[in-house]
Parts: structure tokens; C-alpha cells; sequence
């Protein structure tokens, strides 16, 4: 089993994290697996995205041409990925912040994690409803598992994070039908 997955998103939107948090978790459940980011040249607000790869075997490149699934975050990063996903691939897209979704074959499921980092009070955990999400649908790290990796990359010092991001988690893993 190998699944590539490319979250895109703008820079500030916490892409790099979410990526980091899903290769985490894998590493911690054994699995073998593959992290690469790219920054644009803005950095906060261009455009960024990030590639992890998540197998049971050794793995040749981080490079994803074509993904399993995606994690959109942002309208022009939808328009700049929606080509490498594979026909039956799974696309998180956040509805919040996307409009048109046409142009893929891929299975394209809406889901408003901006609307509903808002509710929470903090847009900034957007990321991590989008996580939860992602958990949700696709089942390839274990919930309890990225609780652990975001409580050890959680700054101690902040406990109110702590406990926003894993609320918003939990917004996340009930978004998915």
C-alpha cells in the first residue's frame, strides 16, 4: 500500500504543519514514508504546497506526479493541482475558500474548514480541521496516533493551543460524511 498525497494551500495557511503532523504520524506507526515542501518565493500568502508519501515499502522519490489524494486548501491551488490527482482519487477541498471544483475526476468532497476554524474561534486551526478530515476519509494514520504528534509539537508553554488544535481536529473527523 502507497498512498501520495499533496496538500496545496497558501503560504500561512499552515500546510507545511499539516503535512508534517500526517508524515509524524506515520513514522510513529512504522510506516515508511516521505515529506517534501515547497515555498513560494512570498512565502506568507503565496503559494506553497507540500508532498508526503506514506507506504510499506521503501520508498524512490518524494516527487508526486499524480497523488491518491489531495488536500486543497485555497482556490489557486486547486487550479494548479487538480491535474495530478489520479482519476479515482480522493480531494479534500476546503469549501470555505473554493468556488469552482470542476475540471477533475476525481472524488471531490466540500468541506468548509476556514467556516469551521471560525466557529472555533481561530481561523488559523483551519489546518487541522482539514487533518481531521483527512483522518476521517481516508484512514491512513490513526487518530490517537496524530493526537500524539501534535501534543509533542505543541509548545508546552501554550496549553490553550494544545487544546484548540484538538478541537479542531474533532470538528474535522465529523465534517466527513
Amino acid at each position: 500500500m502507497t498512498n501520495k498525497i499533496i496538500i496545496a494551500g497558501a503560504g500561512g495557511q499552515g500546510v507545511m504543519l499539516l503535512g508534517k503532523v500526517i508524515a509524524e504520524a506515520a513514522c510513529v506507526e512504522k510506516k515508511f514514508v516521505t515529506w517534501l515542501p515547497a515555498y513560494g518565493a512570498e512565502v506568507r500568502g503565496g503559494a506553497t504546497n507540500c508532498m508526503v508519501i506514506i507506504s510499506d515499502e521503501e520508498i524512490g522519490s518524494p516527487f508526486i506526479v499524480q497523488s491518491d489524494s489531495m488536500i486543497i486548501l485555497n482556490d489557486p491551488s486547486l487550479h494548479r493541482f487538480k491535474g495530478r490527482i489520479k482519476d479515482k482519487g480522493i480531494m479534500l477541498v476546503n469549501s470555505s475558500l473554493v468556488n469552482d471544483t470542476s475540471g477533475t475526476k476525481a472524488a471531490i468532497e466540500k468541506i468548509p474548514f476556514t467556516d469551521a476554524a471560525f466557529k472555533l474561534g481561530n481561523s488559523k486551526v483551519a489546518n487541522m480541521v482539514a487533518l481531521g478530515a483527512f483522518i476521517a476519509k481516508t484512514k491512513l494514520v490513526k487518530y490517537k496516533t496524530v493526537v500524539g504528534v501534535i501534543q509533542e509539537m505543541a509548545p508546552k508553554d501554550k496549553p490553550e493551543l494544545l487544546e484548540l488544535n484538538i478541537a479542531a481536529l474533532k470538528e474535522g473527523l465529523g465534517l466527513v460524511q
